[in-house]
């Protein structure tokens, strides 16, 4: 194979490498599109949806929010276990340092009385009930506003619990929304779900409260067309590096055809046959000497030598 041949083929292969990874990179772009797509149908879906009772989405403890009831409003009837609030740290709201208020909410009747009897009595739902404004030293002069005492109709969306967090906090306070963290920090014991809730509404009212919390975004991003790019790029790569290693060969075709065929090599032959590269020990055949020609002088002079002497010798041969 030609060096020419080899850098084709090369770049023939740095293309088709370039081609798969950016392929596979835009799948994943698209796979991130579609999963985007479809979370935003589900938020525009819940959002405007009518509350439903909390039985009807868990019917118990132990049964996982789908992502299908993301943000699904839900009614429960129950009480606020004050002395359990707790802040999550870290969670900034537009940009602004803020703590999130979560009060664990004591369960009377998970069907907000459209069963016969109440339903999951007993069990603690972990209420984000909204954000404050962190203190002058980010933590101690934090004092959320009360939430309403006695018997409470709560109306909230639901939202996945979030994995528990392996970072220390100070006391009352949590790195994430984990329910049995939050119950945990807040000294409360109960059984809780695989989700929490966040608050819209609630019966009886109280001001102040915690600010609202913000509406999840429903931009679709970039993703698709990082999709299309990638692709492009693949498609463009394998078609730049494919004309690269063409125009190699071709260069080395018009290089040869400049230089015209090479001349036959003529090795000697020996009595024991061909000899493939002939040493500085093989005989070389000499020359025949040149035959003893006479050479003929030219010029006037050396005629008139010859005229002479040729007419000395016809006087003798006449004597």
């Amino acid at each position: 194979m030609s060096a020419a041949a080899r850098r084709a083929t090369v770049l023939v292969l740095v293309g088709v490498v370039l081609a798969v990874v950016c392929t596979f990179l835009g799948r994943w772009q698209w796979d991130r599109h579609v999963w985007r797509d479809g979370a935003i149908a589900v938020v525009e879906t819940n959002w405007a949806a009518d509350p439903v009772p909390l039985d009807t989405v868990l019917p118990s403890t132990d049964a996982p929010l789908t992502d299908d009831d993301v943000w699904q409003r839900v009614t429960v009837v129950g009480r606020y276990e004050t002395e359990g609030t707790v802040l999550l740290r870290n969670r900034p709201v537009d940009g602004t340092p803020a703590y999130h208020v979560l009060v664990p909410f004591v369960v009377a009747d998970a069907s907000a009385g459209s069963a016969a009897e109440p339903t999951q009595a007993g069990t603690v739902l972990v209420v984000d009930r909204g954000w404050v404004p962190p203190g002058s030293d980010g933590s101690v002069d934090v004092v959320p506003p009360p939430a309403p005492e006695g018997t409470v109709t709560l109306t909230a969306r639901l939202r996945h619990d979030e994995p528990a967090s392996g970072r220390d906090a100070p006391a009352g306070q949590v790195q994430a929304i984990s329910a049995e963290q939050v119950l945990a920090a807040g000294g409360v014991e109960g059984e809780t779900f695989q989700a929490y809730v966040a608050m819209t509404a609630e019966d009886p009212s109280v001001a102040p409260v915690p600010g609202t919390l913000a509406a999840p975004s429903t931009d679709p991003g970039s993703h698709l067309s990082y999709a299309f790019q990638w692709w492009t790029f693949a498609l463009g790569g394998l078609v730049a590096f494919c004309l690269g290693a063409r125009r190699e060969l071709q260069d080395e075709r018009a290089a040869l055809d400049a230089e015209g065929p090479p001349p036959p090599a003529v090795a000697p032959v020996t009595s024991g046959g061909v000899e493939l590269w002939p040493t500085r020990d093989t005989p070389r055949p000499r020359r025949a000497p040149a035959p003893d020609v006479p050479r003929r002088r030219g010029g006037r002079d050396e005629d008139a030598e010859d005229a002479l002497i040729d007419a000395q010798l016809g006087e003798q041969d006449s004597r």
